[in-house]
């Protein structure tokens, strides 16, 4: 069992940045991918961001590419999600989720666990 727990969304304008974090329990994170996903209001749940066990492998979608990195730290047990240059557009609520084949995928139904979310809202 896995637990993920995210923080670091918040409220900023337009071209700002944030930093979420995605802080897992267990022994075992180190094996897992991680994904990050978001959901916005009226819209289905969407991949943003996925990152192999090994951090090797990392893959976005393209409405991201160039503006969020995604990276982790194993001996914390944490993913994170850098996200630079915030459009109005990437208002959502992002979700961490976690992967023990380790691939790093972006189809969220191979994902077995899941945060509870962290809002973030860019204003215009």
């Amino acid at each position: 069992q896995v637990q993920l727990v995210e923080s670091g969304g918040g409220l900023v304008q337009a071209g700002g940045s944030l930093r979420l974090s995605c802080a897992a329990s267990g022994r075992t994170f180190s094996a897992y991918a991680m994904g990050w996903f978001r959901r916005a209001p009226g819209k289905e749940r969407e991949f943003v961001a996925a990152i192999a066990w090994s951090g090797g492998v990392t893959k976005y979608a393209d409405s991201v590419k160039g503006r969020f990195t995604i990276f982790r730290d194993n001996g914390k047990n944490t993913v994170y999600l850098q996200m630079n240059s915030l459009k109005p557009e990437d208002t959502a609520v992002y979700y961490c989720a976690a992967d023990r084949a380790g691939l790093g995928r972006p189809d969220p139904l191979v994902y077995d666990y899941w945060g509870q979310g962290t809002q973030v809202t860019v204003s215009s």
